[in-house]
């Protein structure tokens, strides 16, 4: 146990979570930026914007939560409170 308080297995556990919701965050980076291009084509580069930030943190907000639900420890890996 460290000094915190923390094992080493949460702190893994913190890494794994950053790395999963920075991955996440890329692939939605992605799909903003094609929709944007899609939608500016149609209407326009001003709706496009528009698209792009309201897409922009609804996936900041998404990737944090699909990571929590990816990275979450099942009840038999986390370990006994001292």
């Amino acid at each position: 146990m460290l000094a915190s308080g923390r094992t080493v297995a949460q702190g893994e556990t913190n890494v794994w979570l950053l790395i999963v919701y920075v991955a996440l965050v890329m692939l939605g980076d992605i799909a903003d930026y094609l929709i944007g291009l899609v939608v500016e084509r149609m209407w326009g580069p001003q709706i496009s914007l528009v698209v792009f930030l309201a897409l922009y943190f609804l996936f900041l907000w998404l990737a944090w939560v699909v990571a929590v639900m990816i990275t979450k420890p099942s009840p038999t890996e986390r370990p006994a409170q001292a």
